[in-house]
Order: structure tokens, then C-alpha cells, then sequence
């Protein structure tokens, strides 16, 4: 079935700065592995019939090597305000069984830890995930004023996106994690996005 969701996000992760996940490097967390947290709005979207739009969700991960090499965990949080139905379209394009950028990705996923359900929040200043933790964000600024962007990372929620810094605490089914590197940008996945437009990482 087709979708479309976009909105904005914020990512974080224990990497040094910056995180080499977006060069596809190999991770530079506290273990030597990548675990992160990113947080969702979805502006307007669907599944098929299913409006999306207003729904928040999270994805949390540990790659633990390289991108390509595969072997990631992942798992998806729907906030409680979602219904039932809202919930499971949201796992359905994310876990991949919907195709598009998200499908392309199944591959590389060693484990995926299913969905939970849990309050999310989430600000340009940071968010939370309820039973999961919480981080905040700040982007690097430029010389003159500007926020620093990434643009065209082989691995990556948008073509542009800014980075920064992020500080917080959270534990997942991947483990504890304390937050160091942030990203944000705008985003827009749908069916009809190949993986020449937009590599999924978080």
C-alpha cells in the first residue's frame, strides 16, 4: 500500500563528534558501537487510509559496526496518542513491510525488537520518550550564525541536516546510553523513494 509521512526530527547518539554513521565510518561510541534515539512528528501523512498526521513515534538502535555491515537493532515506540490503528501503520512502513526507503534497509537488520507504545515529547530544544529517557539539542553554529549542515551522507533521515550537540540520558532494549552528538532536519519518506534519495539511519 502506498504512504507519505513528513514532519521534523532529532536524533541522537553516544558517537564522538561528529557521529561517522552518515560516511558509513565505523562507530566511535563509548563501546565502540553506535546507540541512539530519534524522535519523529509526523506534519501530514498516511498509510493508504490511515491518516497519519500528529502522530509522534521513536526509533532506537545499536549498530555496531559500519552501516553497511549490517547487523543493526532496532526498535519503534508509537506515542500513547496514537490509536491502535495509527500504531501499527506506523510500525508497518518503519519495520519495512511496506517497501520504500525503510524496506530497503531490511537487510541490514540483524534483530528488530517490535514496537512499544509510550508518551513521546518533543521540541526543537530536545524530547522524551517515556520509560526510555530523554536528550536535549543544540546545532553547532558557524562563523557567521548559521547552524553547520551535512549534506549528501550516504546514510541519513534528509538529504541536509544539522548537526550539534545533544546531552541526556536513556535506556532502550539496546542498553544505556548517554547522549553526545545531535542532528535535526526536516524530513519525507514514502513508497516512492529509492534508496538513491534517502538512506534511514539513526
Amino acid at each position: 500500500m502506498p504512504y507519505r509521512i513528513a514532519g521534523k526530527y532529532l536524533a541522537s547518539c553516544d558517537c564522538s563528534l561528529v557521529c561517522a554513521c552518515p560516511y558509513d565510518g565505523p562507530p566511535t561510541g563509548r563501546d565502540g558501537q553506535c546507540h541512539g534515539l530519534a524522535l519523529f512528528d509526523i506534519s501530514q501523512g498516511n498509510l493508504d487510509d490511515t491518516n497519519l498526521s500528529g502522530v509522534r513515534w521513536a526509533l532506537y538502535n545499536l549498530f555496531p559496526s559500519n552501516m553497511s555491515s549490517g547487523s543493526w537493532k532496532v526498535g519503534i515506540v508509537v506515542d500513547t496518542g496514537a490509536s491502535d490503528g495509527q500504531a501499527q501503520a506506523v510500525e508497518r512502513i518503519v519495520s519495512g513491510q511496506e517497501g520504500g526507503p525503510f524496506g530497503d534497509f531490511v537487510p541490514l537488520i540483524g534483530e528488530y525488537l517490535g514496537m512499544d507504545r509510550a508518551a513521546i515529547s518533543m521540541s526543537d530544544k530536545g524530547g522524551s520518550v517515556g520509560g526510555i529517557g530523554e536528550f536535549t539539542w543544540e546545532p553547532f553554529i558557524g562563523p557567521d550564525g548559521s547552524e553547520t549542515t551535512v549534506s549528501k551522507a550516504m546514510f541519513g533521515f534528509a538529504p541536509m541536516f544539522t548537526i550539534g550537540r545533544s546531552s541526556g540520558h536513556y535506556t532502550s532494549k539496546t542498553g544505556e546510553t548517554d547522549a553526545v552528538y545531535g542532528e535535526s532536519a526536516s524530513y519525507e519518506f514514502s513508497t516512492e523513494m529509492g534508496p538513491d534519495v534517502v538512506h534511514p539511519r539513526a
